[in-house]
């Protein structure tokens, strides 16, 4: 098959397209023709490399697709060739303690595609049956791919962890992200005064057209001091703040007292420090996720396929041009997500 590989980490052109072996469905998996896959930045952290990440090499980025199942392996029951399929990113063992409560994005052996096993940026991929659900006749693969990773991710961060509830008020940091864009419509589907702070006026007014209500430029103004004064000192009931280390002792000015902060991510770096005397004298919960669970996936998807929930896609390369995709998505030039059409 066909596939973009590394061999080392470094930049985007260390990104190869070349020929690798086509996986064969083992026991409980299915092995899925890819149509499309979508970026994340995940993607480009692996690519670069950290301390001790450990890959097997040649690795192949990826935690996003969508495709039509191409073969099944013994004992599956639920898929058969010809079915359309997105794929659940997150990677369990299916038996430890947390996988037995429904926890599986907290497993002992927990992995999400494309950072702990080889990903989707191929022509086709192998996983347990588990890790993937139907998709509607109606839906383009680059729709399905470019929703499966990011609403996953918000919605388990704010609908399950965050225990977000209908009227209460949400700022969201940052505009364009694909778990931000998905955050924003999660929130003002349950009726939650939904706040934006974006970084230029073109990004809002999209964030705007997902249900955003108060728009904040941070390149104009203070946007932690023009949040507490839009609402009358008080603060929010949530900041979604996936942006780390550049952000989060605003947001934990932002929120009032009680509040919640959500993360997901550190666009802008894992390691910070804030003044924990906000967290303890002010009673905030700093609320941490990764991806999501089966069940999650599963209630959220649904809401994808049938129309309530928007997926910007703002560009789509074929998987040959993966290496230009990966540039664009480094220069930030992008509102929602950027799909790879295989």
């Amino acid at each position: 098959m066909k596939a973009v590989l590394f061999h080392k980490h470094g930049g985007p052109e260390v990104l190869e397209y070349g020929d690798f072996p086509t996986p064969a469905p083992e026991a409980g998996q299915v092995l899925v023709r890819l149509k499309a896959a979508a970026l994340n930045r995940l993607d480009e952290w692996v690519r670069n490399g950290w301390p001790g990440i450990k890959l097997e090499y040649p690795h192949i980025p990826g935690g996003d697709g969508a495709g039509v199942v191409e073969a099944v392996g013994a004992g599956v029951t639920r898929f058969q060739p010809g079915h359309r399929v997105v794929i659940d990113g997150t990677l369990s063992d299916d038996a430890c303690e947390f996988c037995r409560r429904g926890l599986n994005n907290q497993c002992v052996k927990y992995g999400v595609l494309g950072e702990h096993g080889r990903g989707t940026y191929a022509e086709y991929i192998a996983l347990p049956e588990r890790n993937l659900l139907r998709v509607p006749e109606h839906v383009p693969f680059e729709t399905a791919a470019a929703a499966s990773l990011v609403f996953l991710t918000a919605w388990h961060s704010l609908i399950t962890r965050g225990g977000l509830t209908r009227g209460e008020s949400v700022l969201v940091v940052g505009a364009g992200g694909g778990v931000n864009t998905a955050s924003i419509q999660i929130a003002k589907r349950l009726g939650c005064t939904v706040y934006v702070v974006g970084s230029d006026e073109h990004k809002l007014a999209q964030a705007q057209s997902l249900g955003a209500e108060v728009l904040i430029d941070r390149s104009k103004e203070d946007w932690g001091k023009k949040v507490f004064q839009l609402t009358d000192k008080r603060g929010v009931d949530v900041v979604v703040d996936n942006v780390g280390a550049a952000t989060l002792m605003t947001s934990l000015r932002a929120v009032r007292r009680g509040g919640r902060v959500l993360t997901v991510g550190n666009t802008s770096g894992p390691k910070f420090e804030f003044d924990n005397r906000f967290m303890f004298g002010k009673h905030i919960s700093f609320i941490g996720s990764t991806m999501g669970t089966h069940a999650d996936f599963a209630a959220v998807m649904p809401l994808v396929f049938d129309g309530t929930f928007r997926v910007p896609i703002d560009s789509s390369f074929p998987l040959t041009e993966a290496r230009a995709a990966h540039e664009k998505m480094g220069r930030g030039e992008f509102f929602g997500k950027i799909v790879l059409s295989i």
